[in-house]
């Protein structure tokens, strides 16, 4: 994939790229293929994502370059826990969404139709060489869904790459599969939310569909180089019956293997849903302990104080080998390429050293200056 060419449009400023996920119709709208949406687009209007819109009759991309803020994070709160454990990651998001979750947690970025949401700007070179001077180890494009800025995403994970900086992608999964080959190429590691496991909860309250979902998911594990952490955010009264999570996780070994790390985190009431509770802890525990006794060999908890649920465990010898304390790393048990030091067993993932000491930080970037 040759990088973006970039433009100063008059329907929507200078931040404006060409796109290649698109296709003519024989009506005379141009369908967008980037996400399974394919929305049909008439001259002047964008996308449901609202960053994809139609110029000079080609889908182009209206946000190439800008941010919604850069901030150094730690690898854990992706969440990835079997990617270079203990350092940071230099996240950064755009504005928009290819879907329309009622309970959205960053609905300020991903819902925004503000184009002001994007105060912070830097080309794909500049933001690998800030993260190389500030000392991260990867860069995540998260906080929205960075389907829908594909191709800043793909140039500035390949402009990485020539650094020795890693890629993140935290996303929901929702990309054609004409898109994720090329997508998904210079990505090293990606967070997929498998929101739920029934159609009604996708149609309901995703605003999208399920098996999309599944089929990318499937594609990264069984056919792509990048590692793959998957996240279920828990939401009482909606996702959340022992029904849902069994057949969820036993999907999960039977079609992806027992190594594949599963994220189980706690709802907050925000967005369109905050008459909903937050989730209890004890149905973090007993999702993670559903997926245990299915043969999800990492299963974890998030958002929630849980030291048990926050740590790995050696599924040879059952010693914890990394013990957390929310994102903080306070022991560790493997040596430099993963094996347990108790009993030699290889634990998935990418590791490379000894763990990094990054903690539970959050430190803001402003590029070009360093760490706020």
């Amino acid at each position: 994939m040759s990088p973006a060419t970039l433009f100063n449009s008059p329907l929507f400023g200078p931040n404006t790229a060409k796109t290649t996920w698109w296709h003519p119709l024989g009506d005379g709208r141009i369908q967008c293929d980037v996400c399974p949406r394919h929305c049909r687009l008439h001259e002047g209007q964008r996308g449901l994502c609202f960053v994809r819109a139609r110029e000079n009759n080609e889908i182009v991309s209206t946000t190439y370059g800008r941010s919604s803020g850069y901030c150094l994070d730690p690898i854990e709160k992706k969440p990835l826990n079997h990617f270079l454990p203990g350092t940071s990651v230099l996240s950064f998001g755009t504005a928009g969404c290819n879907l329309t979750c009622r309970y959205c947690q960053n609905w300020d970025i991903s819902k925004s139709r503000d184009i002001d949401t994007l105060a912070d700007s830097a080309m794909p070179e500049t933001i690998a060489e800030t993260a190389s001077q500030v000392g991260a180890r990867s860069v995540a494009f998260t906080y929205n869904d960075p389907v829908i800025f594909g191709e800043y995403m793909v140039d500035t994970a390949v402009a990485c790459r020539q650094k020795g900086i890693a890629t993140v992608a935290v996303t929901a999964g929702y990309i054609s599969a004409g898109a994720r080959e090329e997508f998904f190429a210079p990505i090293d590691a990606a967070n997929v939310d498998l929101k739920g496991f029934t159609d009604e909860y996708y149609h309901k309250v995703v605003g999208g569909k399920l098996q999309p979902v599944l089929d990318t998911i499937t594609w990264l594990v069984n056919e792509s180089p990048t590692w793959v952490e998957l996240t279920t955010l828990v939401v009482p009264g909606y996702n959340d019956t022992d029904e849902d999570l069994d057949r969820m996780t036993r999907w999960v070994v039977s079609e992806l293997g027992p190594d594949v790390p599963m994220h189980f985190s706690a709802f907050h009431p925000d967005y369109k849903m905050l008459d909903v509770a937050r989730t209890p802890p004890q149905a973090l525990h007993r999702a993670r302990t559903i997926a245990r006794e299915n043969g999800v060999r990492h299963a974890y908890t998030g958002n929630i104080s849980d030291r048990e649920g926050d740590s790995t465990y050696c599924p040879s010898c059952a010693r914890p080998v990394i013990v957390r304390d929310w994102y903080a790393i306070i022991d560790y048990s493997l040596d430099d390429s993963g094996h347990c030091t108790s009993c030699g067993e290889k634990i998935p993932g990418v590791f490379a050293g000894p763990a990094g000491t990054w903690g539970r930080r959050r430190q803001p970037v402003i590029i070009g200056e360093g760490i706020a």
